[in-house]
């Protein structure tokens, strides 16, 4: 029997990134039909179907979801068209891929910078894996596969196994050591190093590593762009060992989501560490030339000689609400500042007036308890008078 999966878009009409959306989601419609797929694509209004709006709990606009056996999942990559593809076979499919053959390992783990795979037969360990592949399918795939057909140089202790290959190399999970399997492979589901993105980004935050990235320009990278670009590269592999069970590594283009995080502008080129799980981030004591100064600036994370900034206490998370609607209104202000200056000023003027108008209805009783304290000084002066005759 076909399970019937559905895709569902929540926008709103004013949402420029849902207009944008718009047609994509009927490329991504039309083209999931022509392949036959089980995937039934729909949009709603989020502001119209406001109940089933919170029935799936939408918070913000765009938002995709795929429900499947009654289990939903929520997509958070980029809105383009392959990113969303991708979504959609990953979570239509099965959620643990048997890889049959040695060819086909071979051809699906050229197309996979990460792979997770299962090796053994039905066991407890496979049951969690399953488990834990239904949470963590929206990220990545995950496979199952018998002995012969991995590679002949893969060792591994004993049987059954789960494995992720990555970086060139392999590592197998081992409970004592590595602890919860679903922790483990949320932590390990990235390469080492990689061109990262915003939404990447983000989503490394909930691997609990700190991120290294090296930042250069959006565009044409300078000269100096390319050799830290080229430093983390080089630290992230020869230095694999020390490194990679606290640090992911990465370059990424432009600062514009880092400048939200550290509430200012980046001087770019520039090296920072970020600290995704609570917004913290830390940058250089000084220049950054060479390898030997990147190896002092981890090192100096990892032992606590370098202190992290920013964080989300309430302070933080108040400076940068701020610090969003500033750079939000700044170019409304300088395309209409009257108009904008009106739209600043309309909620200050309706509390004034709500606070005159309830001060003039005051109650009759506060009136009255005003008149009696403003007696009281007088009834205080004629008992003193009365006082002094009965003397």
């Amino acid at each position: 029997m076909t399970v019937v999966i559905k895709g569902h878009w929540f926008y709103a009409p004013w949402c420029t990134v849902c207009e944008q959306l718009d047609p994509i989601w009927h490329q991504i419609g039309s083209e999931l039909k022509s392949l036959g797929s089980p995937v039934n694509v729909g949009k709603s209004d989020a502001m119209e179907n406001s109940d089933l709006s919170k029935e799936f709990k939408v918070r913000s606009v765009p938002t995709i979801i795929m429900l499947k056996k009654d289990v939903k999942y929520n997509y958070s990559g980029p809105k383009t068209k392959d990113g969303i593809m991708e979504f959609a076979d990953r979570v239509s499919g099965p959620l643990v891929r048997h890889l049959s053959s040695v060819h086909l390992f071979q051809h699906v783990m050229s197309r996979h910078d990460v792979m997770m795979v299962y090796v053994g037969a039905t066991s407890p360990l496979k049951g969690n894996f399953t488990s834990v592949a239904e949470t963590l399918i929206v990220h990545t795939f995950f496979f199952s596969a018998s002995r012969d057909v991995l590679p002949k140089e893969v060792s591994l202790p004993s049987l059954p196994a789960v494995v992720i290959f990555k970086d060139g190399t392999y590592f197998t999970f081992n409970e004592e050591r590595d602890g919860d399997l679903k922790s483990w492979i949320n932590r390990e589901r990235f390469p080492n190093y990689s061109q990262i993105d915003g939404y990447t980004l983000y989503s490394m935050g909930e691997s609990g590593k700190l991120v290294v990235l090296a930042v250069g320009e959006e565009k044409s990278l300078s000269a100096d762009s390319l050799r830290y670009k080229s430093l983390v590269e080089k630290v992230s592999t020869d230095y694999k060992e020390i490194y990679s069970r606290n640090f992911y590594f990465g370059f990424i283009k432009g600062s514009e989501y880092l400048d939200g995080l550290v509430m200012g502008e980046l001087s770019v080129p520039t090296f920072i560490v970020v600290n995704l799980s609570n917004d913290g981030f830390f940058l250089p004591p000084g220049a950054m030339e060479t390898e030997r100064h990147l190896l002092d600036f981890l090192n100096g994370v990892l032992d606590g000689s370098i202190q992290d900034q920013g964080g989300n206490s309430i302070d933080q998370r108040a400076q940068r609400i701020f610090y969003n609607i500033k750079v939000t209104l700044k170019p409304a202000f300088i395309k209409s500042p009257v108009y904008c200056c009106l739209l600043l000023i309309t909620p200050f003027l309706v509390v004034a007036i709500l606070i005159y108008l309830c001060r003039k209805k005051v109650p009759a009783a506060a009136a009255a308890d005003d008149d009696v304290l403003l007696l009281a000084p007088s009834l205080r002066q004629r008992r003193k008078l009365t006082d002094k005759k009965s003397e």
